[in-house]
């Protein structure tokens, strides 16, 4: 499946993505590769197995349980690029709309 630039182009508006022009032509076809992939599972027969509610026990792979090893005070937040009185400092993710 071929997606065209304006295709690409539209979509990344809707997502508030830039795409720099040089690079329209790659994401085009990378988006192509992800749509045929996801062509290729839909065309499995789903039909003979049961839905799972939850992952069978196999997949366990560890008790989930707190084995006493914690980092010290700060050694985390120290790392991190901003952090203020042991936080990490991010940016925000939401726009503040006002209706």
């Amino acid at each position: 499946m071929s997606i065209p630039r304006e295709e690409v182009l539209r979509v990344a508006a809707l997502a508030r993505i830039e795409i720099p022009v040089d690079e329209v032509d790659l994401v085009a076809s990378q988006l192509s590769g992800i749509l045929d992939f996801a062509a290729q599972l839909d065309r499995l027969d789903l039909g003979s197995g049961e839905p799972l509610a939850f992952a069978p026990e196999a997949a366990a792979a560890r008790p989930d349980a707190a084995d006493g090893r914690q980092l010290a005070p700060g050694q985390a937040t120290d790392a991190a690029p901003e952090s203020e009185d042991g936080h990490f400092l991010v940016p925000p993710v939401v726009e503040h709309l006002n209706p």
